[in-house]
This record gives structure tokens, sequence and C-alpha cells, in this order.
């Protein structure tokens, strides 16, 4: 396992103990962003993004995450997220960011995931996991380990911040996932900069070959917007069509597709 992971702090805990906060000492919830089809003129996944519980930052909450805390810290987002979501009657995709260097036993960890999806109702081919690629892996053969295991069970998996990361094309050639999400640099002013216009052109490319969905992330301009749907871009995510709504679903006007 990896050193990020303190294998003392590992228990199997139930949907209550996570919903009451999983024994940490602070509390959090979630707001929402849509990930729009532009196709289908619609939202076709909302991102879960973490927030203090009166709406504070992600980094007040996450700066509050530490490797002895980590395990309980996931397994209580996943419970609070599928919850919540099933509360505001979502009926899209439901991406939650996770964190392999805090999954112990894919298989053990996953199960108050499965509990509280059932409990819901939530369907869990509707519940798309993110690894980011920000976060360094150090154990590559236990991170296939457990984006095997959970595309076995069902839910889909996808690559966070493709571009920005440890790994790149290396993480890529060595799994498939459902889906790849663009990082910001790439998208930031891309309709002037040639160079990144040239690496997302080779995305798209190899996406296309391995069938793999490829959402365009923090875009925040029309031109940017106007630029990637160009390029054949079908899925995107950022301000220019929605700001993350605090425990609340939002979806943009459709005058801006």
């Amino acid at each position: 396992m990896t050193s990020n992971f303190n294998k003392d702090s590992y228990i199997e805990m139930s949907c209550a103990e996570c919903t009451n906060g999983a024994g940490l000492p602070f509390d959090f919830s979630f707001a929402f962003q849509p990930i729009v089809d532009i196709q289908e003129k619609c939202a076709w996944s909302y991102e879960a993004l973490v927030r203090g519980t009166n709406g504070e930052s992600a980094y007040s909450v996450l700066e509050r995450v530490d490797d002895n805390n980590r395990y309980r810290f996931d397994q209580a987002c996943r419970v609070k997220i599928i919850q919540l979501a099933s509360r505001l009657e979502m009926k899209q995709k439901l991406n939650i960011n996770f964190f392999p260097n805090a999954v112990y036993k894919p298989e053990l960890c996953i199960r108050t995931t499965l509990t509280v999806a059932k409990e819901t109702g939530f369907p869990i081919e509707n519940i798309v996991f993110e690894i980011t690629e920000g976060e360094r892996i150090t154990d590559e053969e236990h991170l296939i380990n457990i984006i095997e295991a959970y595309k076995h069970l069902g839910f889909s998996i996808a690559i966070d911040d493709f571009g920005a990361g440890y790994a790149g094309l290396n993480l890529l050639a060595t799994y498939q996932p459902d889906s790849i999400k663009l990082d910001i640099v790439l998208i930031k002013e891309i309709h002037k900069h040639f160079p990144r216009q040239a690496i997302v052109r080779a995305i798209i490319g190899v996406c296309k070959e391995l069938n793999i969905d490829l959402i365009a992330e923090g875009v925040e301009t029309i031109e940017e917007y106007q630029f990637l749907k160009g390029l054949g871009i079908r899925y995107f995510q950022g301000y220019y069509f929605a700001r993350p709504a605090f425990e609340a679903l939002v979806t943009p006007e459709l005058s801006l597709y």
C-alpha cells in the first residue's frame, strides 16, 4: 500500500457513523456543479465539490485532512454526497472525487458506498469516481486494483485534471477510464494559444480511438467554449455555464449552448 495511508486509521464504518461525521473533528457539506451535454442541451452529470457547512471554501475543509483522517474523510464524503444527491432527486450522473491513497482494500472500502446507494435508491451505474491526476500515486498496481474493483461493481471512472499531474499519458496507457476531464491550464484562453490547441487536438484523437468521453473543465468564457465546441468536444464544465450551487442543483440556460 502507499506510504500516504495510515493503516492504523482503517476500520470499517457504517453509513450512520459516516453521516455523523465519521469521528472527524470537523463537519462539511457539498456544492454541485453541472457537466453539460451540448448536443442534448442538458446537465449530463453533477460534480460534488466539498464545502464548509455554511458554504465556506473547499480549502477550509481540505486543510484539515491529513494522513491520519484521510480514510474517514473519504468514506464520510461518499455517504454525504450520495445522501444529498438523493434528497435533491438527482437523476443525472454523479461525479465523486476520491483519494486513491485513502483506499486500503478496495473490496472493503467500497462497502459503505454500496450500502448508502442501496439505502437511498441511488443507481450505482450513475456514480462516477474521479481520480485526480494531481495526487501523487506511489503504488500504481494498487490504483489499478481499485479501478478494476470499482468498474466490476458497475461504477464509472474518470481522470480529473488530465494534463496537469504526475502521470499524464502513462496513466492513460495503463488503464482506460470512462471519461477524462481536461485540466483548466489547457483550457484557459485556448483560442489564443496554439500549443494548447495542438495538445488538446491530440488528446481528442486519443479519446476517440479509445472510446473515452472527453470533458472540457474550467471553461469560463464564450471564446473558450466556442473554440472547444469547434474541435468537436461535447461535454463541458465551468463558470461559463454555472458556478457550483451549495446543496442545490442548477441547470444552465439553454441560450449558453
